[in-house]
């Protein structure tokens, strides 16, 4: 039982690498685009990314629906069709020939993209056991592994052989991967993490303080994540690489960039095994708002450690977020609260292609959408300021002695 659960983990943790990449694809891709395809997309480079709404905005809605869906296809089926279907749906983007097709093709891929976390993550969980954190920090890794691989394989791939390649190759790899996961028999992941420590009485007016200040932490952190995301490779190549020869190296410098994410996220998923979440998330809202506002002026090569500053506290902050769920909701209500939270944050950052696009056509530069993130950031701090700092999400036993105020 337990080899069957640690092979479903490597394809949840697949499946998140495919989702962050997929998402992220165009935000390269659009730079390829304008020099190979004028004709056909124009030369601005925020219409082009405009056409990337619609995903981020079914990625958002398609969230909602899926604890429903779940109890009724089962979970195997969902998951099975997050790799089918995106991979189809990438595939149709690569052989796109006009903005219609290409903004509906992505809208497809956001819709299929939505099942992964609030099915992915809630199978993740149970499957940890008592070790979420560090669980969902590897996970974490893998997101950022696709977060961290879109610009610099999209860079390649379309400056040696053409942005539609850069859809088709993850598209197919997509599709494979789906084949050999419909092979998997169906188990029960709870079950098959072991023995698990029932859930906690916790007092009520905790978890509300908690699930109030996650889902308003998801609207405002979903804005920054993607919006950040987005903007990275065209922030590296107008302050480091201009050249249009040199679009390879505008992804190595994201990269470069994001792979600091990457170790953050693993570092605070052994962390929070040990320690309370306020504890860890509080100093990573801290820098962030300082760091968006500095790199909104920065020049030069002083850009890349400011990104990788904020990269390592925008996707330190997803796995404490990530965790905040497990430590504060009980098993059977996780699924649709994953969906609940989910849909509110990427609605949130459903806003941030048409934002980055409308301020950089507006301003000329990325200076403006850095300082409104900027102030998203200062938003988040308040959020880790109000979440509640408890010695019981260590210790969950502590909280039998509130066992009668959880039952008022």
């Amino acid at each position: 039982m337990r080899d069957l659960a640690r092979r479903q983990i490597i394809f949840i943790n697949a499946a998140h690498t495919l989702t962050h990449y997929g998402l992220l694809i165009l935000a390269t891709a659009v730079l390829g685009m304008v020099q190979q395809a004028p004709e056909a997309f124009g030369r601005e480079f925020g219409p082009i990314l405009a056409l990337g709404t619609g995903m981020f905005v079914l990625y958002g809605l398609g969230a909602l629906p899926m604890g429903w869906l779940a109890e009724r296809f089962g979970r195997k089926g969902l998951m099975a069709a997050f790799f089918l279907g995106g991979g189809a749906s990438m595939v149709l983007a690569g052989l796109a020939d006009t903005p219609l097709m290409l903004g509906l093709a992505l809208a497809l891929m956001g819709a299929f993209s939505a099942i992964y976390h609030p099915i992915g993550t809630a199978m993740l969980v149970e499957a940890a056991g008592q070790r979420v954190g560090r669980a969902v920090g590897i996970n974490g890794v893998f997101g950022n592994l696709g977060v961290a691989l879109a610009p610099v394989v999209t860079a390649l791939l379309a400056a040696r052989l053409g942005w539609h390649v850069a859809f088709l190759v993850p598209g197919v790899i997509s599709l494979v991967l789906g084949l050999l996961y419909l092979r998997e028999p169906a188990f029960d992941t709870a079950k098959a993490a072991g023995p698990q420590k029932p859930f906690p009485v916790i007092p009520r007016a905790v978890v509300r303080r908690a699930v109030a200040v996650l889902l308003t932490i998801a609207a405002v952190s979903g804005l920054v994540f993607n919006a950040f995301t987005l903007l990275l490779p065209k922030l590296m190549e107008e302050r480091l690489a201009s050249s249009p020869d040199l679009l390879p190296v505008v992804g190595l410098l994201a990269f470069l960039a994001t792979l600091c994410g990457g170790l953050t996220q693993f570092t605070v998923g052994h962390l929070i095994d040990r320690r309370t979440l306020k504890s860890i998330f509080l100093p990573l809202a801290l820098i962030l708002a300082p760091s968006m506002a500095l790199l909104a002026f920065a020049e030069g090569w002083v850009v890349l450690p400011l990104s990788a500053v904020i990269a390592a506290s925008v996707f330190g902050q997803v796995t404490v977020n990530e965790t905040m769920t497990a430590r504060y909701v009980a098993p059977a209500l996780r699924t649709k609260l994953y969906s609940v939270r989910f849909t509110v944050g990427f609605l949130g950052a459903a806003v941030a292609s048409p934002l980055i696009g409308f301020l950089h056509e507006a301003t000329g530069s990325l200076a403006a959408p850095m300082l409104v993130l900027a102030a998203f950031a200062a938003a988040t701090f308040a959020c880790a300021l109000m979440f509640p700092n408890r010695e019981e999400e260590l210790k969950p036993e502590l909280w039998a002695r509130h066992a009668p105020a959880a039952a008022e």
